[in-house]
């Protein structure tokens, strides 16, 4: 067996064709997909830039991820790609352990803001083994970066108030949780108000040149941003 050092990303993906469910009355169906993958593009360049990571890895079985995927070098794994991102993430964490890794930072597709810079904070302040840091998304709710080290020591469980279960499972296995706040990995984009806000920061993401290019925010309903 290979050894692997270091800390690996692993982002779980799943079929982008019909994706983000709680977009589809606001953003056109021939749209939505290429809106996903345009994001997880936007996660992949910034992760790719990231020299303290041991490498990528991308749980799915979707074509176009994958071909994504392997065009920033990132490593493809399909074990329980379709269990949902609870089991893909745990799946990745277990093959990890086995391969001799330190540690795995999980990554959702649909964090566009997100930077490189951001990620190597996350990495510097990450303690020793055993260790959990966690970047909660902008309203303490979810879980959109969370840092195992090692890799299967705090069982992960996802979702949309996934924020202080993580904390409270952390601590349960004798582990003071880190908690860093941070507003690119912050700004998950799961609903019409997400990609509002998205739109209402200045950036230089893809995610943004797409949104310009097909006349966003003419899209679904015209009520207000309201930034949390």
């Amino acid at each position: 067996m290979t050894l692997l050092s270091g800390i690996w990303a692993v982002i779980p993906i799943k079929e982008t064709q019909g994706a983000k469910q709680r977009l589809a009355a606001d953003v056109p169906a021939h749209l939505r997909q290429e809106l996903v993958l345009t994001m997880l593009e936007d996660v992949l360049a910034a992760v790719s830039q990231v020299p303290t990571l041991a490498g990528i890895a991308m749980v799915t079985l979707d074509i176009k991820a994958t071909a994504l995927a392997r065009r920033y070098g990132a490593r493809v794994l399909t074990g329980d790609a379709r269990g949902g991102h609870t089991a893909a993430v745990a799946a990745a964490a277990r093959m990890f352990a086995d391969e001799g890794a330190s540690g795995i930072l999980q990554l959702p597709g649909d964090v566009p803001l997100v930077t490189a810079s951001e990620i190597i904070q996350v990495l510097a302040l990450h303690r020793l083994a055993p260790s959990f840091t966690i970047v909660p998304s902008h309203d303490d709710l979810g879980s959109n970066t969370v840092v195992v080290s090692p890799p299967t020591k705090v069982p992960l469980t996802f979702g949309d108030d996934s924020f202080f279960p993580h904390l409270a499972a952390a601590r349960r296995h004798g582990i003071d949780p880190q908690v860093v706040r941070l507003p690119g990995i912050g700004r998950d984009i799961d609903n019409i108000g997400d990609l509002r806000a998205f739109a209402s920061v200045k950036s230089k993401t893809l995610t943004r040149a797409f949104l310009d290019r097909n006349r966003f925010p003419d899209w679904g309903t015209t009520e207000p941003v309201r930034n949390p």
